[in-house]
């Protein structure tokens, strides 16, 4: 079965969505980038409106104010972390995939600088997610709870809420990554020690 034709309104109205969209990814990848290059000094309406070559008024409109457009970039971060795990291709058994999952997420703290300091760093000071916020940038990263309860099922994992593995991992991680950014670690060869030793100490015996 065929869907029914957009017709003139509805092809107007999916243009008009997808403008509004683009738009506010512009703002948004302007927005970080400021934040990252001359900091939170230069979140400003009038900034940021001059950068993406629109209005104050279009910025308000899209977030309210300063606090809403943090909340967005919040959000706008684990959004991107969710679809760059969501990439990683299915291996042959869910700890195969469990274990792609960990540089994965390394490459996508890294490759966003300016997304990760806000989310993990407090690149904004007195910025506080709404509650709302952060359940939702948890669920970003469900993929987690996912992967490892399907590890739990195979029996590569002892039994327990997956949530509780994937929250020791996502600690771990995070730890050894902050490190490696504030420059103490060179590589990834702690980040790669220590989520392994996390996965190893819900491992099941096969022995």
């Amino acid at each position: 079965m065929t869907s029914a034709p957009l017709g003139l309104q509805g092809a107007y109205l999916l243009g008009e969505r997808a403008g509004h969209d683009e738009l506010r990814s512009r703002l948004l990848d302007v927005a970080v980038n400021l934040l990252q290059t001359d900091g939170p000094d230069s979140l400003t309406m009038r900034r940021i409106a001059a950068e993406a070559g629109c209005t104050t008024t279009v910025i308000y409109t899209m977030f309210g104010n300063r606090e809403g457009l943090a909340e967005a970039l919040y959000l706008e971060g684990f959004e991107r972390f969710r679809r760059f795990l969501e990439a990683v291709p299915q291996r042959r058994n869910p700890f195969e995939h469990l274990a792609a999952l960990g540089p994965a997420y390394r490459q996508a703290c890294l490759s966003e600088p300016g997304y990760y300091s806000l989310m993990f760093e407090r690149a904004i000071p007195g910025f506080q997610p709404s509650e709302r916020a952060r359940t939702l940038a948890r669920a970003a990263l469900n993929i987690l709870d996912r992967v490892i309860a399907d590890c739990i099922s195979a029996g590569y994992l002892v039994p327990t809420q997956p949530r509780k593995i994937a929250d020791a991992l996502w600690s771990g991680a995070q730890g050894a990554i902050s490190l490696e950014r504030a420059g103490h670690l060179r590589d990834g060869r702690t980040y790669e020690a220590v989520t392994s030793a996390i996965v190893s100490r819900y491992r099941v015996d096969k022995e």
